[in-house]
């Protein structure tokens, strides 16, 4: 038989033992746990642990995951954690599950999951988009996906679109700041003016 040393934590339930070193049937008394616990491997990948002894029987032959494996997940609305199926990506982007007998499945991550943006095109479109083909948010809010605000291009020309928004956005901010600087300009020529004109008097 193989054995296989288990320690205080959190392997060995024992509190006044420090170290442990069960055998498969190795039986420990129930104490103040209640049931007593029997050092058992899991039927499917052998793991090993302690599980509860109910009347003289281990109460699980598989461990939690051999376990959870072998129950059906329904997955989708039938499941108990659906929450609509659409979910907001850490980037802001927004994304929409897809079921595997959706036309637009094909275009779906592992997960299931096609971002909307994308999605709002294909379907106004009527076909599949290539991986190529990128979406732009015109407004650069990215969670505002209304198909007004969405332009399709191709990678190389997103990367233009890109460049000549943000070289807009410089020029504007240096503007604002070079207006400012007129301004204050302006009103220290005013100052000087008076300060002249008090000297003349």
């Amino acid at each position: 038989m193989t054995t296989k040393t288990a320690t205080l934590e959190p392997k060995c339930p024992m509190p006044s033992l420090t170290v442990c070193s069960p055998r498969i049937g190795d039986i420990i008394p129930g104490g103040h746990w209640g049931h007593r616990r029997i050092w058992h491997a899991c039927i499917d990948c052998g793991k090993e642990r302690w599980v509860w002894l109910v009347k003289g029987k281990p109460q699980s032959l598989r461990c939690r995951s051999c376990e959870i494996k072998r129950r059906p997940h329904p997955t989708g609305p039938e499941s108990t954690y659906w929450k609509g199926g659409r979910v907001r990506h850490s980037r802001g982007y927004i994304w929409i599950k897809v079921q595997p007998s959706d036309f637009f499945f094909p275009m779906a991550n592992k997960q299931g999951y096609v971002s909307e943006h994308r999605l709002v095109i294909a379907k106004s479109l009527g076909r599949l988009l290539h991986r190529w083909e990128i979406i732009h948010h015109k407004n650069k809010i990215k969670d505002d996906n209304r198909y007004e605000n969405l332009q399709l291009v191709t990678d190389d020309r997103h990367k233009q679109i890109t460049i000549l928004e943000n070289r807009i956005a410089k020029l504007e901010k240096d503007n604002h700041q070079l207006r400012g600087e007129i301004r204050l300009i302006k009103w220290r020529l005013k100052e000087l003016e008076k300060e002249r004109h008090d000297i003349s008097m």
